[in-house]
């Protein structure tokens, strides 16, 4: 805002406010961390946008819709890592389970079992046109999409 008196005749007869608008240009963040669902394989049918940080503990009423255990492919934003799961509310995977030799053993769980975990972790960028290649084919009843920096990733153990 400026302000700019006024003179007549050398005399100060008011003050006159000017209010200029400057031409300033507001930049939005690129945001990269979501994470695209699909009805359907290659990434047909219905399609469900999740922008991350988010946790859906089941897919029953997102966003008015009945996602559940209808996912088979997915794509990731390149600031994103995404986790999706057998069952609802993040429960104990079957891997998790083999602690309890016991329990796997009452509830009839097998090493086979085991070895097709519940849960899958996608990566930045990852582009998933099948589901079912992974032994998820309409599994998914649960999900977290996580933010992370563009130079963090999974790194694998040696």
């Amino acid at each position: 805002m400026n302000r700019i008196q006024c003179k007549v005749d050398g005399v100060a007869k008011g003050l006159i406010i000017l209010t200029l608008g400057l031409g300033g240009q507001v930049q939005a963040k690129e945001n990269n961390c979501w994470a695209r669902f699909y009805e359907d394989a290659n990434y047909h049918g219905k399609q469900l946008l999740i922008q991350g940080p988010d946790q859906l503990a089941n897919l029953q009423s997102v966003n008015g819709e009945n996602w559940d255990l209808k996912i088979d492919s997915l794509k990731v934003g390149s600031q994103a890592r995404v986790t999706v799961y057998e069952n609802p509310n993040f429960k104990l995977t079957l891997t998790e389970m083999a602690n309890y030799p016991q329990l796997m053993r009452s509830l009839g769980i097998t090493e086979q079992d085991i070895k097709e975990d519940s849960e899958l972790i996608f990566n930045a960028d990852a582009n998933i046109h099948n589901l079912a290649d992974f032994n998820f084919h309409d599994k998914v009843r649960s999900l977290k999409v996580e933010c992370i920096k563009k130079n963090e990733r999974l790194r694998s153990i040696d």
